[in-house]
């Protein structure tokens, strides 16, 4: 068996990490699911659920993957708990399962790029929305996108990942600024910012069962957290790294992303006459971004819509390819490190299976939104919440053992250990009761447990 392959340096890991985190988690999911549960009050319910869930949610991977130094699926073997490798495998599944249709929407993107450089996408955002995103021309883009992902995925961790991950999150925080500068500049660009920063606090009260499940989970979401993803990738660090420092910094980083690019969006939408509800919608829920940005920036002059259009669904590319090499990592270190196959041969094999999967989803929208449901309201929470469990009670003192290393704050185990025991392993609970409630006991369409072809 080759000798394994290890993070070259410690910043490397962490844009690694924050590139799978910033995704379109923070580009495309969290604008809309702050506009969709009321800006500043779904922002303050984030941030809260980011602290007390998300971080030590987050650690709780960490701490698995370095203990075993091994995939995801393997970890709970090596560690001396194999009778819970079910875990990994529930998250290696929903890595999977959401590259098939991660990569449908990543080939949108691309699309997107182009249509803004020839105004095309500006001119009839609906119509070239309808056009783009299915049937054959969107199974196209679905195969580009997969294999520029395999592409990165197959040069390994130092001369693939790392290298790549290396240009593309600087690349994405330095054009997110120079956008979010630009739309500070912009009349009637106010109540976006007013949305997003000035939260109702009645609108928490009145919607907590709607803002509760919906910012922690875009909270798990946006940290890749639930995908055995954040357990690979630390499964390649050096044993004298502090986990707490970089998670926190993972964390803080990828939180910043987001807002910013919330401060993008927004104000983007208000500039162009959009009121945030209207622009929400007109797109659909997963189309959103595609219609309601376009339609924005078609009120502009034709230099500069087009300009924003290429820069913003450029970051928008980037964040995505960064995220869909994670995903894809997941399940090529499992069948590399379980079953001793080449990396070039396992990255084309399981790339190859989730385009397939994906296909539908090119296809036909609906069965996106139905992958996109199951993948984050009940994949994702599964693993979380016996990921907490594991950490908590079950490895107990050898976590605290795990995370202490690399660390001055001795007290920093006992009281993460205990957090995980405690409101984290509640919230968590919580928020799995509610999606499944939400799953099967609904029939609201891109939700329910049902596929499309048995929905009403």
């Amino acid at each position: 068996m080759a000798e394994r392959e290890t993070w070259t340096t410690r910043i490397g890991f962490i844009l690694a990490a924050v590139g799978s985190a910033v995704g379109l988690g923070n580009i495309w999911r969290f604008p809309f699911s702050a506009a969709e549960s009321g800006g500043g009050a779904f922002l303050i319910v984030y941030l809260i659920a980011i602290l007390i869930v998300g971080i030590p949610a987050l650690l709780a991977e960490f701490v698995i993957g370095r203990r075993a130094n091994v995939d995801a699926i393997g970890a709970f073997r090596a560690i001396g708990k194999g009778n819970w490798r079910f875990i990994g495998a529930i998250g290696v599944l929903a890595s999977f399962w959401t590259l098939s249709y991660y990569s449908v929407i990543g080939g949108w993107v691309f699309r997107y790029v182009i249509g803004s450089a020839t105004g095309s996408a500006l001119a009839d955002p609906e119509a070239y929305f309808g056009a783009v995103s299915v049937g054959g021309s969107s199974v196209l883009t679905h195969v580009v996108f997969m294999m520029v992902t395999i592409g990165i995925v197959a040069f390994g961790i130092e001369r693939g990942i790392e290298l790549a991950t290396k240009f593309m999150v600087p690349s994405i925080v330095v054009l997110l600024l120079g956008l979010a500068g630009y739309a500070f500049t912009l009349p009637d660009a106010a109540p976006g910012y007013d949305f997003l920063f000035d939260p109702d606090f009645a609108a928490i009260t009145s919607n907590l069962a709607q803002i509760i499940p919906a910012a922690t989970g875009q909270a798990l979401f946006s940290l890749s957290v639930g995908f055995s993803v954040m357990i690979t990738y630390a499964s390649y660090l050096g044993k004298d790294d502090s986990l707490g420092a970089d998670g926190l910094s993972i964390a803080v980083t990828n939180t910043f992303i987001g807002i910013l690019a919330g401060m993008v969006v927004l104000p983007l939408l208000f500039a162009g006459g959009l009121s945030v509800g209207s622009g929400a919608a007109e797109g659909g829920g997963i189309g959103a971004v595609f219609v309601a940005i376009p339609i924005a920036l078609g009120d502009f002059s034709s230099l500069i819509g087009h300009t924003l259009g290429i820069v913003f669904f450029f970051i928008v590319l980037i964040a995505a390819l960064s995220s869909a090499i994670s995903l894809l990592e997941a399940p090529v270190a499992y069948v590399v490190d379980e079953f001793d196959v080449p990396r070039m041969q396992a990255t084309l094999g399981i790339g190859g299976a989730a385009f397939v999967l994906g296909v539908p989803s090119a296809w036909d929208t609906a069965w996106l939104g139905w992958f996109d449901g199951i993948g984050v309201a009940l994949l994702l929470p599964t693993t979380v919440l016996f990921v907490v469990i594991f950490v908590g009670w079950i490895m107990g003192e050898d976590a605290i053992d795990e995370i202490k290393k690399g660390m001055a704050n001795g007290s920093f185990g006992n009281i993460w250990l205990w957090s995980l025991r405690t409101f984290v392993l509640v919230a968590v609970v919580v928020v799995f009761l509610l999606n499944i409630h939400d799953l099967f006991f609904t029939l609201e369409e891109g939700t329910s447990i049902l596929p499309p072809p048995f929905q009403q």
